[in-house]
């Protein structure tokens, strides 16, 4: 029997024992996590402004502002922080494509020209060169008069080697791979997310400060007129000096109040600018009073979580990535088989060198398997159970944070609306009060003190409605963001486009590798 038609039989089992290969490890299925059938902060709660059409994508919409609009559209194109994560990402692909390489059998070419000189003797000698695994070389030699010796080889091949995927070991890989490219691709869709909340929120908390300021301002326009009433009332002898300079006092404190407003609101406009990627220095927001109501996103049920938040996607990509390492590790355990090919031609004369009687050829498989580790790979296969249990916890301990995080916010909300409506209602009465109190100062029926009492409580009471306001936009973002915002387990990339290096789309989620062994 021929040597080829020999290897050709080897080569035969080799692929029918391909044929008949399974895939080792677990199968991943999603762990199971705690998801209550509603929220129990839900009830007695309702949107305030609810939307009959709510855009899943540009969800900073529902604000109705065109400013925040123009400001949150362009974190897609110039934040740093959201480049990292694109960046990331497509190395991940990479990373799948690096894997899914590994399929396809490795072809090689090569080619040497060598010239050598070994020095004379009495006895004849002879040089030769070696061959790699995938190429072949002769080697005659020459006399010398001089007694040394020159030889020359000339050589090219080809050469084809593959690794039969026989116990799953690269396909498992390339899950596990896949899995984490996905997981990525979250973490990117959860870094587009956490910087448009807090660009909102910013935005909210700035255009509260441009409010204040509004507020400050008009307030001073009333104890002008107020320190301009008691001044005449001492001119007319009815007040005393003392209540000038209490009014002049008020006058100027809350001046001073009205400067500080700016401080905080130049480090929100610096904050915003960074967010889009601009120097603070090129960036400026006109003020602008804070207008619009509170619009809040209705909350879908509890497991739609699940699907809807970027990080409880990455998370459950991570477990499905670790579950396949347990795969990678068991397939140690099994004897690797490789099948390889050459073929070439070698002389020692380049104007021969393709003559078909220099052509040398190899082909077979080779099977390496180990017998003994020390208990290596038991460890191995332990460490990525114990990893994959880590994820899975991970995953669990995600769920139970984001369930709490609309929870909070329900609340919060249904909190503030309340405190909102009795605080319109103090503000009322106390800019009523204050009216009264300044008529019955005029009339010299009242000390200045109680309009000094009536004015700080006026104010007091419209900054608390104020900030409650801005809290009340600041926990509708923080609600926006719990839920996912626009955001859904649909848009991560399948299986069939990881190896495409691109920025993630819109497209069915991977279905995990099944087998069966």
């Amino acid at each position: 029997m021929s040597s080829p038609y020999l290897s050709f039989r080897i080569a035969a089992v080799g692929v029918l024992t391909l044929l008949g290969a399974c895939t080792v490890g677990p199968d991943y299925q999603r762990p199971p996590a705690v998801t209550p059938a509603s929220f129990k902060e839900q009830d007695g709660w309702k949107p305030s402004q609810p939307r009959d059409a709510l855009d899943r994508g540009a969800w900073w919409s529902i604000y109705q502002d065109p400013v925040l609009d123009g400001l949150v559209r362009q974190i897609d194109i110039s934040n740093q922080t959201l480049k990292q994560s694109e960046a990331a990402f497509r190395n991940a692909q990479a990373v799948v494509q690096q894997a899914r390489a590994s399929f396809s059998p490795t072809l090689s070419l090569s080619g040497s020209d060598t010239r050598s000189y070994s020095g004379g003797s009495s006895s004849s000698r002879s040089t030769s060169s070696s061959s790699s695994s995938t190429s072949t070389s002769s080697t005659t030699s020459t006399a010398i008069s001089s007694g040394g010796r020159y030889s020359s080889s000339y050589s090219v091949s080809t050469g084809a080697s593959w690794e039969p995927d026989l116990w799953g070991r690269i396909s498992r890989t390339v899950e596990g791979d896949v899995a984490s490219a996905q997981a990525s691709a979250a973490d990117l869709a959860s870094a587009r997310l956490s910087a448009q909340a807090t660009l909102a929120t910013d935005y909210f908390e700035l255009r509260a400060e441009d409010e204040l300021k509004r507020l400050l301002d008009s307030t001073i326009e009333g104890y002008t007129r107020s320190r301009d009433i008691a001044r005449n009332q001492y001119n007319a002898g009815t007040a005393a000096q003392a209540d000038v300079v209490t009014a002049q006092t008020q006058l100027d404190s809350t001046r001073a109040q009205a400067v500080n407003v700016g401080v905080l609101r130049a480090q929100l406009e610096h904050a915003i600018a960074v967010l889009v990627g601009k120097a603070p220095s090129e960036f400026a927001i006109i003020p602008a009073p804070l207008t619009g109501s509170v619009p809040v996103v209705p909350t879908d049920l509890p497991s739609a979580l699940l699907e809807r938040r970027p990080d409880i996607a990455a998370a459950e990509r991570r477990a499905a990535s670790a579950n396949a390492q347990i795969g990678v590790a068991i397939a140690a355990f099994y004897p690797t088989i490789t099948l390889s090919a050459s073929y070439g031609y070698a002389s020692s004369a380049i104007d021969t060198l393709l003559h078909a009687s220099n052509s040398l050829w190899s082909l077979g498989p080779s099977l390496s398997a180990t017998l003994y580790d020390g208990g290596a790979r038991s460890a191995q296969v332990a460490g990525a159970r114990a990893l994959y249990d880590q994820d899975v916890a991970s995953y669990r301990q995600i769920v139970l944070t984001s369930f709490q995080q609309v929870e909070d916010e329900l609340s919060t909300l249904r909190v503030l609306e309340q405190q909102a409506g009795i605080e319109n209602s103090v503000v009322q009465s106390a800019q009523e009060a204050e009216r009264l109190t300044l008529n019955q100062y005029r009339a010299g029926t009242v000390p200045y003190s109680s309009v000094i009492t009536a004015q700080a409580t006026t104010l007091s009471n419209r900054q608390t409605a104020l900030t409650v306001r801005q809290n009340r936009l600041v926990a509708s973002v923080a609600l926006v963001q719990a839920l996912g915002g626009g955001w859904d387990a649909s848009q991560l990339p399948p299986a069939d486009r990881m190896d495409i290096v691109d920025t993630p789309v819109a497209a069915d989620t991977v279905q995990p590798v099944r087998s069966t062994p």
